[in-house]
C-alpha cells in the first residue's frame, strides 16, 4: 500500500514504520491505551495554552503600542488586558491546576445518576 505524505509524494512504508493513518492508541488495550490517550490530551492542552499565551502577549502589545502612539491619556488597554486575562487564567487553571476526577468520584457520580 502506498501512502501519501504531506507534500503528496508517494512513500512506501517499511515494515518497522507505524502507519500514520492508524490511531495507535486504539491498538493498545486496557490502562496503557487510556494513559496514552490522556497523556496526548494533556500535551495538546499544554500546547494550546502556550499558543493562547503567545497570541495574548502579541495582540495586547499591539494594543498598548496603539495607545502609546495616539493619546497617552487614560490607559484604556487595561480593559482588553483584564478581560482577555480572565480567559487566559481560566485556561491556565484547566491545563495546569485542575485535577482529573478520581475513579471513586466517577463511580459516585454514576451511582447518583442511576438514582435519578
Amino acid at each position: 500500500m502506498t501512502t501519501m505524505t504531506a507534500n503528496q509524494l508517494p512513500v512506501e512504508p517499511t515494515s518497522g514504520t507505524p502507519d500514520p493513518t492508524v490511531d495507535s492508541s486504539a491498538e493498545t488495550p486496557g490502562a496503557e491505551g487510556d494513559l496514552r490517550g490522556r497523556a496526548l490530551d494533556r500535551l495538546k492542552k499544554k500546547a494550546d495554552f502556550r499558543a493562547h499565551l503567545l497570541i495574548y502577549c502579541l495582540v495586547n502589545a499591539v494594543v498598548v503600542v496603539v495607545w502609546a502612539m495616539t493619546t497617552h491619556g487614560f490607559f484604556w488597554p487595561v480593559f482588553v488586558l483584564a478581560g482577555w486575562g480572565i480567559g487566559l487564567v481560566a485556561n491556565f487553571y484547566e491545563v495546569y491546576v485542575r485535577e482529573e476526577p478520581t475513579e471513586a468520584q466517577v463511580a459516585a457520580e454514576i451511582e447518583r445518576l442511576r438514582r435519578r
